[in-house]
C-alpha cells in the first residue's frame, strides 16, 4: 500500500473525528487527573516542572494534552497531520485562555527548528506512524541536547486487546500497528537513559465490563476516551486491580500482556555513551 494512500487514509479517519467533536466533550483535567489516566500520571511525575520549558506535542489530537501542558506553564507547539484536528487544538486552547501553536506535519517530518525543544510528548501516536525510525530520527533532532521525550502506546501482545482491535473497526484506523519490543530496541539508537513501564493488565476488566454488562457498542464509543470519565465512586471495585496491577506489570515476560507502554528517553549530550536506564 502506497504512503500517499495511507496517509490520506489517516487524515480523512481523524479529519473526521474532529469535525464530530464538539469541544465541550474533549476531556482536558481528566486525561491527566482522572483515576483511569494511570499513563499521564505516570508522565506528570517523571516530566517535572513545566513552567517556560518549550514542548513539542506530536499527534496533539483534539488537544488535551496541549492545552494541559499550556495550562501549567509551557509553550507548546502542537503538531498533527489531521488540519482540523490542529484547528480544534487551538480553539480549545482559546477556550481554556492559553495559546498554543499549531501546525500540520507528520511525525517523519515535523518540520520544526532543531535543537528547539526541553521536552517532546506524543500520546498514542507511534503505533500511528509507519517509518518509526524516521519520526525517532525527527524527534532527537528536534530536541536540545539532554531534552526529554515521553510516549505511551497500546502495545501488541495481549489477545484479549487483539478481539477487541477486531471488533472495534470503526473507532480505529486500519493502519495502526501497536508497538512491541523491536520498537523499544529501535529507541535506543536515537535516545539515551531510554526506560519503560506498563500498564492496564488486570485492570482491562473494565473494557469487559463495558461490552459484557453495560453493553456499550466499541465501535458507537471509544472505550479508551470513556475511563476518563469514570470516577473514585464507580471504581471501587477497579482499585484493588490497580493495586494488583501495580505488581503484575513488574514481572518480566506477563509485563508486555498490558494494554499501554510508556516510554522515555533522552537526547545524550555530547560525546554521551547511549544506554538503558534502570526500568521503573
Amino acid at each position: 500500500m502506497s504512503e500517499a494512500l495511507t496517509r490520506n487514509r489517516e487524515v480523512a479517519f481523524h479529519d473526521a473525528w474532529a469535525n464530530s467533536t464538539p469541544l465541550g466533550d474533549v476531556l482536558v483535567r481528566e486525561c491527566f487527573e482522572a483515576p483511569t489516566a494511570l499513563e499521564n500520571r505516570f508522565i506528570l511525575e517523571r516530566i517535572g516542572d513545566l513552567r517556560g520549558k518549550k514542548l513539542l506535542d506530536i499527534g496533539a489530537g483534539l488537544g488535551e494534552s496541549s492545552v494541559y501542558f499550556a495550562l501549567r506553564g509551557a509553550e507548546v507547539t502542537a503538531i498533527d497531520i489531521s488540519p482540523l484536528m490542529i484547528e480544534k487544538v487551538v480553539a480549545l486552547g482559546r477556550q481554556y485562555g492559553v495559546e498554543v501553536e499549531g501546525r500540520i506535519a507528520e511525525g517523519e517530518n515535523l518540520n520544526v527548528p532543531a535543537n528547539q525543544y526541553d521536552l517532546i510528548y506524543l500520546a498514542n501516536t507511534i503505533h500511528h506512524v509507519q517509518d518509526r525510525a524516521a519520526l525517532f530520527q525527527q524527534m532527537q533532532r528536534a530536541l536540545k541536547p539532554g531534552g526529554a521525550f515521553f510516549s505511551y502506546d497500546p502495545l501488541a501482545y495481549n489477545p484479549v486487546i487483539n478481539i477487541y482491535r477486531r471488533i472495534a473497526v470503526r473507532v480505529r484506523t486500519p493502519d495502526e500497528s501497536p508497538l512491541t519490543v523491536a520498537d523499544l530496541k529501535l529507541a535506543r539508537k536515537y535516545f539515551s537513559q531510554v526506560g519503560h513501564r506498563e500498564f492496564w493488565l488486570s485492570t482491562l476488566f473494565l473494557f469487559a465490563k463495558y461490552y459484557l454488562i453495560d453493553r456499550v457498542d466499541p465501535n458507537a464509543d471509544r472505550y479508551w476516551k470513556r475511563i476518563l470519565r469514570e470516577t473514585p465512586g464507580t471504581l471501587r471495585w477497579w482499585e484493588p486491580l490497580a493495586s494488583l496491577d501495580r505488581l503484575l506489570t513488574r514481572i518480566p515476560g506477563l509485563r508486555w500482556l498490558s494494554w499501554n507502554v510508556v516510554m522515555w528517553g533522552e537526547k545524550p549530550l555530547a560525546n554521551d555513551r547511549q544506554k538503558e536506564a534502570p526500568r521503573a
